[in-house]
């Protein structure tokens, strides 16, 4: 397993949430201080402050994507390199799991009371999340 990759599941593994994970394991090689990307992360677990939406490990990837690519300034063909290479992130994702929301991934709504009551019966942040953390940064590798 790649290191970065290890890294994330590491952080994972440590508590921080699946966005925090994946974008900390890469911002600091991509430049960016890992404090700053633990705090940029925070909202973005369980789908978007846990209301099920995109999965947190692959916005966790699109932000380490956009390190590695985008622009600081305004630049149109940058730009439609980090878009398409954010496409085949997300298609990718998609390909190896069915769908990119967390709800979906899960099974159930992180958003409810009772979503989070389930995920917590079926310990998920264990027993299911890490497969997405881990397949985030593999996709990754292969991009960046």
């Amino acid at each position: 397993m790649k290191p970065r990759v290890q890294q994330a599941l590491d952080y994972f593994e440590q508590g921080y949430n699946c966005s925090q994970a994946v974008f900390g394991a890469y911002a600091p090689s991509l430049g960016a201080p890992l404090d700053i990307a633990m705090k940029t992360a925070g909202p973005f677990g369980g789908g978007m402050a846990r209301a099920g939406e995109r999965c947190g490990a692959l916005t966790g990837a699109m932000m380490a994507l956009g390190l590695s690519v985008a622009s600081e300034v305004p630049d149109a063909e940058v730009k439609a390199r980090t878009y398409d290479l954010t496409e085949k992130l997300t298609a990718t994702f998609k390909e190896a799991h069915g769908c990119t929301d967390c709800k979906d991934l899960l099974g159930f709504d992180l958003s409810t009371e009772e979503g989070r009551e389930q995920a917590r019966l079926v310990n998920a942040h264990h027993d299911i999340c890490p497969k997405f953390v881990q397949r985030a940064a593999e996709i990754l590798e292969t991009i960046i």
